[in-house]
């Protein structure tokens, strides 16, 4: 069931544009509108979930195949080193549905501890390449 108001609900029904680079029946996952580094990318299960404990037993598997594959893509896609791979419960829990930070990172890229400082993208055009690189290299 899709909570009224619910951002992440909203774009994954395509009510809200995003820079969506995968969408399938169990996850939808989108370039973070204010980023660690430029790339960082959202995974949201489509079900409305508020909260990591949420998620069903039976989809934590499905789910986090999804995250992998972002997880695993993205250092060819984006030219990181790796990846840093979160996610947070109602502290620091901006938007309530579940959702998985994967960060790319590269070393020596300054990212110490659990502080995010945020940058931006230059322009739409800037986020709608990391997202077009990311949803190629997803392709099945």
């Amino acid at each position: 069931m899709q909570a009224m108001s619910c951002q992440f609900c909203a774009i994954a029904a395509g009510d809200e544009t995003a820079a969506v680079v995968l969408a399938d029946e169990v996850a939808v996952a989108f370039l973070d509108r204010r980023p660690v580094f430029k790339g960082h990318t959202l995974v949201v299960p489509r079900q409305h979930v508020a909260t990591f404990a949420d998620l069903p037993v039976v989809d934590l598997g499905p789910f986090f195949e999804r995250v992998q594959r972002v997880s695993a893509v993205m250092p060819g896609a984006l030219e990181c080193d790796g990846t840093f791979v979160a996610t947070n419960n109602v502290v620091s829990q901006s938007v309530a549905h579940f959702h998985v930070h994967v960060v790319p990172r590269r070393r020596k890229d300054g990212l110490r501890g659990f502080f995010w400082p945020r940058t931006r993208y230059a322009d739409d055009a800037e986020m709608a390449q990391f997202a077009s690189r990311l949803a190629l290299a997803l392709q099945p």
